[in-house]
């Protein structure tokens, strides 16, 4: 394409100076003459004869040359507007390429933020994943430690169970013994004996509010429930002010407690004698109401004490309902050859 343009502005330019020269007055006669006047330098000189065939030569020459020249022209400009023609429209499939390059670019910046805002997305939905599935990790923790608290409250149950049922059943002998004692006994007796019954009778009863509503606990540490409102107090073994029974016989004796409550929070006490845990009330669930109770018969010794303690982080909740209660009698007096004997 260059070498063509090249050829072109040649021809172009000795087209001008030609036709400069033809411009500036000279006609074919006078190219002629000039032709001859070069000639003549060149040549010899001729006969007119010579001379006339030369000058008809040279016009011809000169009109072939013309022809020529005129009709290369011509198919070159044709060329060269053909390539223009095609450069134009290069130039167009150039711009419209790249206008569509500015938009495929623009689309590859938007898809690429798009791409960034998805990551984030995505980043932000794992940490999210992760953060759930420790939560659930660690609930499945805690329902496995609950599990075995209860596995383990279960156990414990059944075993004060078993020995509750042995002791009923040992409190029923000693019943049945005493009452076919008491059928060999002669009126005066039995008069006695009831007389010294009358002398010692004991029992109680109480709940833990006098008046109003709210909650007990939780406390950090165990917690001696004092059950103020007094049912029953028969002997006045049971000190309301402390929450203390203090045994003023030696025998048997049974005690009871109820215990009621809000979940989550559990509801939990024990029945303590001198300080150790004797049985256990527990109630647990994740909401609504709790209650539950237990009771055991407990062989006491003058002076032994038997109270409740609440539980460490453990919660109650009692109202006029008196839905928290404490309670305890003497069953029968021993003497020391039956208390040796169980």
């Amino acid at each position: 394409m260059k070498g063509l343009v090249c050829l072109l502005l040649l021809l172009e330019t000795f087209v001008c100076v030609v036709q400069h020269q033809v411009d500036g007055g000279l006609n074919e006669n006078e190219i002629s003459q000039q032709l001859r006047s070069e000639d003549g330098r060149q040549n010899p000189p001729q006969t007119d004869t010579l001379r006339g065939e030369a000058s008809t030569d040279s016009q011809q020459n000169y009109h072939l040359f013309f022809t020529d020249i005129h009709a290369a022209l011509r198919e070159l400009t044709a060329t060269v507007t053909d390539q223009k023609a095609n450069i134009r429209e290069l130039t167009a499939t150039v711009t419209e390429q790249k206008v569509n390059i500015r938009e495929l670019t623009a689309t590859v910046t938007e898809q690429k933020v798009n791409i960034r805002e998805l990551t984030a997305t995505v980043t932000e939905q794992k940490t999210n994943i992760r953060e759930l599935t420790a939560t659930v990790t660690e609930q499945k923790v805690n329902i496995r430690e609950l599990t075995a608290t209860v596995t383990e409250q279960k156990t414990i149950n059944r075993a004060l169970e078993t020995r509750l049922r042995e002791q009923q059943t040992f409190i029923l002998e000693e019943m049945n013994k005493k009452n076919d004692e008491i059928s060999n006994l002669t009126l005066s007796q039995v008069e006695e004996l009831r007389k010294e019954n009358r002398e010692r009778e004991i029992a109680f009863s109480a709940s833990l509010m006098q008046s109003g509503s709210g909650d007990i606990g939780p406390f950090t540490t165990e917690f001696t429930l004092t059950y103020r409102n007094v049912f029953t107090n028969i002997g006045n073994a049971y000190n309301p002010i402390t929450g203390v029974f203090t045994a003023p016989l030696k025998g048997a004796y049974m005690f009871r407690v109820s215990v009621f409550g809000h979940g989550p929070t559990s509801a939990s006490v024990a029945i303590i004698k001198n300080g150790e845990h004797v049985v256990v009330a527990n109630a647990l669930q994740a909401k609504d109401r709790l209650n539950s109770s237990n009771g055991v018969v407990l062989i006491l010794e003058v002076g032994d004490v038997v109270y409740v303690r609440l539980w460490s982080n453990r919660r109650l909740f009692d109202d006029q309902s008196n839905h928290n209660t404490f309670s305890g009698f003497l069953l029968f007096p021993l003497r020391e050859q039956e208390l040796c004997r169980m």
